[in-house]
């Protein structure tokens, strides 16, 4: 059975830019129903933690030095087939190969910057919404 929860994260660029209305936008215009959200800054040992599933890859340096570059807004979601439906509706990381409509399509820059993060799978999804918030009794 597919999970009903997911995790986002709007990156430092989509905050910069001033992107955070319209994610929201179309993201609750998506079906999905904001169960927890916050405003914070990753210092480099939280984001290090979070990103730690890629600490060998080559580009880890890079995704810690730009996590933390600025404020992001994390978000826990609600839907039915949560996971799957809010990949689809983030599309590709590449923007330039990501559907015509979906997030990173409309607002992502490159691949580095790439605006929002989107859990993966329904076990990630878990352990990225106790990590940010640890307090909720959400699983």
């Amino acid at each position: 059975m597919k999970g009903n929860r997911t995790f986002t994260m709007i990156k430092p660029d989509g905050v910069k830019k001033g992107h955070i209305g319209s994610i929201l936008k179309i993201i609750c215009d998506n079906g999905f129903k904001i169960i927890s959200m916050k405003m914070t800054r990753l210092s480099i040992f939280e984001a290090k933690l979070f990103y730690k599933i890629h600490e060998k890859r080559e580009f880890y340096k890079e995704l810690i030095n730009y996590i933390t570059s600025g404020p992001v807004v994390v978000i826990s979601l609600q839907k039915e087939n949560a996971v799957e439906d809010f990949r689809s509706l983030i599309g590709s990381t590449d923007p330039k190969l990501a559907r015509p409509g979906s997030i990173r399509n409309l607002f992502a820059e490159s691949i580095s910057e790439n605006v929002i993060h989107g859990s993966d799978s329904d076990e990630n999804a878990i352990n990225e919404i106790n990590f940010h918030f640890p307090n909720k009794e959400l699983f």
